[in-house]
């Protein structure tokens, strides 16, 4: 196995190595996953000396930058009750203190319950050292980064987030999952989860009627070796259904 890691103290540094072409350089956030990879002839250029563990509140729009923790997240005074929540299910505590926010969505499958709200959010991805913002839906299905390093996670917090999971333990990750936001706009976006590489997108609009036809045919092909699709597509229906008769109250 080769492979070179480094450390920089500036933004700098970090920039020399991407750039210089030697090697394929792989940015480090928490190490909860590229520590186990098998990846040979790359550099690993940790981040967690560059100030991106910061979050920044303008408005109504929070900024995360790449290495803030899950637990970070959970003990932010930023970040509704109902995203707390759902970090928790995410990861123990443990890996929590751990895993980076950027390492997260770098690495996040279509169970993962985090992916699945930020898919919900509709949050974007700055990328360094471009600032383009791509929204998350383009990363999960591109999987194409738009710069070295994801520099910050932007969420807005004008919108209502409410997620629903069956797992087999509270800590087991989902087999179906519907995460739904609601803006003051009129706009509502509604993720659904707990199978395949990525969450999935089911609605986004001024959608008020049609939401549980559109969860229902998200999951048609959803069965895998955890469940059937007819299961997930009954489930979902369920979720969806509690998630907006607790809304409307």
């Amino acid at each position: 196995m080769d492979k070179e890691y480094f450390r920089p103290k500036t933004v700098s540094e970090a920039d020399y190595l991407f750039s210089s072409g030697e090697k394929r350089c792989i940015p480090l956030g928490g190490g909860t996953v590229l520590s186990r990879s098998k990846l040979e002839g790359v550099c690993l250029v940790d981040l967690r000396d560059l100030g991106l563990d910061r979050l920044d509140l303008t408005g109504q729009k929070l900024s995360i930058g790449a290495t803030v923790t899950l637990q970070q997240l959970i003990e932010s005074d930023s970040i509704p009750p109902q995203l707390k929540d759902v970090v928790r299910r995410t990861a123990s505590l443990n890996v929590r203190n751990q895993a980076t926010i950027g390492g997260y969505i770098v690495s996040a499958g279509g169970r993962s319950p985090l992916a699945i709200a930020l898919m919900a959010m509709d949050a974007l991805l700055v990328w360094h050292p471009t600032e383009e913002k791509q929204s998350i839906g383009d990363w999960f299905t591109l999987r194409q980064p738009a710069g070295y390093w994801i520099n910050s996670v932007q969420i807005n917090l004008n919108a209502n987030l409410s997620y629903q999971q069956v797992a087999r333990t509270p800590m087991d990750q989902p087999l179906i999952a519907v995460a739904i936001c609601r803006w003051k706009s009129g706009r509502i976006r509604v993720a659904v989860g707990g199978f395949g590489t990525a969450p999935l997108l089911a609605v986004d609009g001024p959608m008020e009627q049609g939401i549980l036809e559109a969860v229902d045919n998200a999951l048609c092909s959803s069965g895998d070796d955890w469940a059937t699709a007819e299961y997930r597509r009954e489930a979902g229906v369920v979720l969806a259904r509690r998630i907006l008769s607790e809304t409307e109250r």
